[in-house]
């Protein structure tokens, strides 16, 4: 019976403990909110699906999408990534003001998407007290040319630690506006259309995750949205609370909820595989390469600490 397949990261990478996190829910739509800040991207998006009628089946794919390749196996990732890049490679949108037709499989914007999902992701777990160093982060940015691959971008041609990913994000201010489908997306998801029985819902707590995540952008977002950006520390201390209340659910029951690929990662690589954001304080977590499973003991997935 050969080794079972650790998958693109493995279980000694930072993805594999990040992506674990509860507060991934928010990161994501901070980074539908980045991502709608630049015209050509955010416009593939919009002519291509009804965003409106359909925002939680593409939330729910996108969230799919992330967890097979982060805890599937390599296989499943590979086959996860073909699928995207044959569905890319027969969309395109067309620019309203030039009329020009252009694939949404362009580098330039698949290279955006990307970026702006790393940096949310990045962001909101570190601002929300999970204890990373900064040779974690980078570390991550790292790991994540794999999933820059599997959409099809070259490795090489996306930001490999935060230094280049501060200054991809620097060269493209130009580049970004809050256009007509920017609003219509920054509508959406601060007041989403739901049935009547769920309107209190949606106001008690899709609104406060919306306001967190929006919140949670940097202050060049605030100003093309054209709303004030609220004090940062005050913002950081939200997302602690918000981190904090999140990661006292049981990690068991926050796994049960569909697809379960964490479970499912488990259950192919053994407990020793078990995310946990101790390990994190492991220095060879940052040690091994995507991919290169060295398991241990699981430990305790409870045992999240803020700083101070």
């Amino acid at each position: 019976m050969g080794e079972a397949d650790p998958g693109l990261f493995g279980p000694r990478s930072v993805t594999w403990q990040v992506h674990s996190d509860p507060m991934m829910w928010i990161a994501g739509v901070r980074a539908l909110y980045l991502q709608a800040l630049h015209p050509r991207a955010v416009r593939g998006v919009m002519q291509n699906s009804d965003f409106r009628k359909d925002a939680w089946g593409r939330l729910m794919r996108t969230a799919g999408f992330v967890g097979t390749i982060s805890y599937g196996t390599a296989e499943a990732a590979e086959r996860a990534g073909a699928r995207v890049r044959k569905i890319h490679s027969f969309l395109t949108a067309t620019d309203p003001d030039t009329g020009e037709t252009y694939g949404v499989d362009e580098p330039e914007l698949l290279r955006w998407v990307h970026c702006a999902e790393i940096d949310s992701y990045l962001a909101v777990a570190r601002r929300s007290g999970l204890r990373m160093t900064d040779a974690h982060a980078d570390r991550y940015i790292d790991e994540h040319r794999e999933s820059a691959r599997l959409v099809g971008l070259d490795p090489a041609a996306v930001p490999a630690n935060r230094k280049q990913l501060a200054g991809y994000f620097a060269s493209m201010r130009a580049e970004l506006a809050a256009g007509p489908e920017a609003r219509e997306v920054d509508e959406f998801l601060r007041r989403p259309p739901v049935r009547p029985l769920l309107v209190p819902g949606r106001e008690l707590l899709w609104s406060r995750v919306a306001h967190l995540a929006y919140d949670s952008l940097p202050a060049y977002a605030h100003d093309l949205y054209g709303r004030p950006a609220p004090p940062a520390g005050r913002v950081d201390l939200r997302l602690r609370a918000a981190g904090n209340i999140l990661r006292a659910v049981p990690a068991r029951v926050r796994w049960q909820l569909p697809p379960k690929h964490i479970l499912r990662a488990m259950a192919r690589l053994g407990p020793g595989s078990r995310p946990a954001p101790y390990k994190l304080r492991d220095p060879a977590a940052i040690l091994d390469g995507p991919g290169r499973a060295q398991l241990r003991d699981g430990g305790d997935s409870t045992r999240w600490r803020t700083p101070g």
